[in-house]
């Protein structure tokens, strides 16, 4: 087994769309899998492919989450595509599924059907809401999820109060994360298995939201909405050319933070001069240093925390982060050309993996049916019949 190639011989079928499913199937690929995409040949193939500004067959939703993977596009409305999908599932370790409860089976691809086939597969499904319950057939996304969890509420504006979400798909990358490690997990263990024992995996939006917000929902269900404020001078500062976040732990951090901003004074302050009392007086302190922060630049204020041991991060843009000497310096970033997307795009690399490269299978992320003629080809169709297909359009490609 090679560290690169974990699930290298493993076959997925993937018929997720959006971004937790599909992301979670490409880090599958990216550890060695050959991870076969089914898209619907109409309507622009997985939704994300079609959200906010597109590059031919591609947004920034779709890029990441089909990288490494070989596209299908097929019909499963039509028998001649269920026939083909049949073929793809023959051998198959992993089918995964992103389409709302009930629809599987309808399409004759539940569970139980296709671990009648194929009885070690590891068949996973993804949801908004869960599998069961009273909402298990409403479509969610990523921004639904974080309102219903509790998320958008803690989130509130500091100058307005107002409820937001997290522009980030937060929830969507934690519950692919957690959809990986549950089929990574699943899959090591079969390899001890002599008769291969297939099973039912399923993971949520609401379920990886919860997980991902497991310490603050603890913590405000334990003060019931009451959190209690840190007596440190935490948060977002405006400084004269931009902002600066500072983050704080223990109250012995004081003296030194007084002494960063240059006010030693506030040190007697009977107001702050203990943990107690700057926690009784949070408001009162923030309106004596916010206007402290505004007479400095950022990278001078910043370079005093720094000297002084603590936390501190300038607020970027991210094409200011990319631009960071340590983002160089660490190598976390590889810059890759895509179909249709008119300059090279920045790329995280994946811990425990080779940097990713233009131009190799890893690195690249299909067209909507790019494969759909090499895989049909290699699942024993001919010539006549791939083109009797594309003909009918059960199946397309570019």
């Amino acid at each position: 087994m090679d560290y690169h190639a974990a699930f290298a011989g493993m076959k997925v079928i993937d018929l997720t769309g959006g971004v937790a499913g599909p992301s979670c199937a490409m880090m599958l690929g990216q550890h060695g899998a050959d991870v076969i995409k089914v898209e619907t040949p109409h309507a622009g193939g997985d939704w994300s492919r079609i959200l906010g500004r597109t590059y031919e067959d591609h947004s920034a939703f779709s890029i990441y989450g089909t990288m490494g993977k070989r596209s299908v596009a097929l019909d499963l409305k039509t028998p001649e595509g269920k026939e083909v999908l049949w073929r793809l599932i023959k051998g198959a370790d992993v089918f995964m599924e992103g389409l709302r409860p009930g629809t599987m089976d309808r399409l004759g691809f539940g569970y139980d059907a296709v671990s009648a086939h194929e009885p070690g597969i590891l068949y996973y499904s993804i949801s908004g809401f869960g599998q069961t319950g009273p909402l298990a057939a409403r479509p969610a996304m990523d921004p639904v999820l974080q309102a219903f969890i509790g998320i958008v509420n803690e989130n509130r504006g500091e100058h307005d109060n107002h409820p937001h979400r997290i522009a980030i798909s937060l929830i969507d990358m934690f519950t692919g994360l957690l959809g990986f490690q549950a089929i990574a997990t699943s899959l090591y263990v079969r390899r001890e298995q002599t008769v291969k024992k297939g099973r039912y995996l399923e993971a949520s939006l609401m379920q990886g939201g919860a997980m991902l917000s497991v310490i603050r929902m603890i913590a405000q269900y334990l003060e019931r909405g009451q959190a209690q404020r840190t007596s440190m001078p935490n948060g977002v500062f405006d400084t004269e050319d931009g902002q600066l976040n500072i983050t704080m732990v223990r109250p012995t951090d004081w003296p030194t933070f007084c002494d960063a901003i240059q006010r030693n004074d506030l040190l007697e302050d009977p107001r702050f001069s203990t943990h107690a009392a700057r926690g009784k007086n949070l408001d009162e302190l923030y309106t004596v240093i916010r206007p402290i922060f505004k007479t400095w630049k950022t990278a001078d204020i910043a370079k005093r925390f720094t000297e002084r041991n603590l936390m501190n991060g300038k607020v970027n843009t991210y094409e200011e982060f990319l631009r960071e000497e340590q983002v160089a310096a660490t190598g976390i970033i590889s810059w890759l050309t895509q179909p249709g997307v008119p300059e090279p795009i920045p790329m995280p690399n994946i811990p425990g993996l080779p940097p990713l490269e233009s131009g190799t299978k890893r690195a690249h992320a299909p067209r909507l049916g790019e494969h759909t003629r090499e895989v049909l080809t290699e699942y024993g169709y001919s010539d006549a019949e791939i083109a009797a297909l594309f003909e009918r359009k059960i199946a397309g490609g570019p």
